[in-house]
């Protein structure tokens, strides 16, 4: 990576981390109930009904994929699930399973209806992926014992449970896996009636008073996304702090989103970036996302799971078989023609 590229000239202040205290608010500005979950109504609806009958019978919930792009709820629904049915919940993710006796320990420790959450899902190593498909099925773990030409496979059945699965790369899954999930529910970007509601019940919790008419500044610059909304109030929050404002008004929202470089439509330097070197490298492309990634000194994993999915929902790029293109709305918004210079 370009030590000039502009992820190290300065990160994107709305979604990097600020250390242990953001994160410790972000646990508490999450909801714990399903009455509590703003926006996503189609399928909380989906997902209350399979609960509440589950409930009623007695059983094990079906095994949950959730995807979609990061920052939209998808643990906070696993943990909600697992709350709402009174269950023990175990988080693990895809990365951090190196082994198959890794995941083999996990399963075989969970008491009956126990969710266990797999978070980045599809990057798991494809051996403990295979010990998953007769243990979501059967609720059996096929253990190998010995090594060579004399190990055999060992059946070790395990307590009825419910996998919950999350990825922001659902193509990515192998579809012996994806058909095991007996449901599947996509998350999209929110709405900003949705995101200023869950601002104002944010800047509740953390007892900071806010104009509804502030709310819906910080939920239009939101990228659609709850943990953006919620990381940009806490930043307007410290700017309110300082400017000695006892609430968060327009201005001072859009003093701090200036201050931020958060455009009219959420976007920050790197989505910025993006744009301009698609059309000022690459002639406005098309361009593949390995030679963008490189031009913008940014990792290719991150632009297609973060920054990407926005601005493609936004209509601000196109993705074709040869590439990315930046549209009319990209130029427009940059003030830039399609020969790249300024309007």
């Amino acid at each position: 990576m370009s030590a000039e590229g502009p992820k190290r000239r300065a990160a994107p202040l709305a979604r990097a981390s600020n250390g242990e205290e953001d994160e410790k608010l972000d646990l508490s500005l999450r909801p714990r109930l399903l009455s509590d979950f703003i926006g996503q109504e189609r399928l909380k609806k989906v997902l209350g009904l399979s609960i509440q009958a589950t409930r009623a019978r007695g059983d094990v919930l079906d095994h949950v994929l959730l995807s979609g792009p990061p920052g939209l709820g998808k643990t906070s629904l696993a943990q909600i699930i697992a709350r709402e049915l009174g269950v023990n919940f175990r988080q693990t993710s895809g990365p951090t399973i190196e082994r198959a006796g890794d995941l083999v320990a996990l399963v075989a420790d969970l008491n009956r209806g126990d969710v266990l959450f797999i978070d980045e899902i599809h990057r798991l190593a494809k051996p403990a992926e295979e010990i998953l498909y007769p243990a979501m099925e059967d609720f059996t773990l096929h253990i190998m014992v010995g090594k060579g030409p004399g190990a055999r496979a060992m059946p070790l059945a395990v307590k009825p449970f419910t996998l919950i699965g999350a990825t922001t790369r659902s193509g990515m899954l192998s579809s012996p896996l994806r058909d095991r999930f007996g449901q599947h529910f996509h998350l999209e970007f929110y709405q900003p009636a949705d995101l200023a509601e869950i601002v104002r019940r944010s800047a509740g919790l953390l007892k900071v008073a806010i104009d509804p008419a502030g709310a819906a500044e910080l939920a239009a610059r939101s990228r659609g996304t709850p943990r953006i909304a919620n990381r940009l109030l806490r930043r307007v929050r410290d700017y309110a702090q300082v400017a000695g404002a006892a609430t968060i008004t327009p201005q001072i929202a859009l003093g701090c989103l200036e201050l931020l470089e958060i455009d009219t439509c959420g976007f920050d330097q790197m989505d910025r970036a993006i744009l301009l070197a698609i059309i000022d490298k690459f002639a406005g492309g098309p361009v593949g996302v390995e030679s963008l990634a490189a031009a913008i000194g940014e990792e290719r994993d991150t632009i297609e799971e973060v920054y990407e999915p926005y601005l493609l929902q936004e209509g601000f790029i196109a993705r074709t078989a040869k590439g990315r293109m930046a549209t009319t709305r990209a130029y427009q918004h940059l003030g830039r023609t399609r020969q790249g210079s300024l309007l």
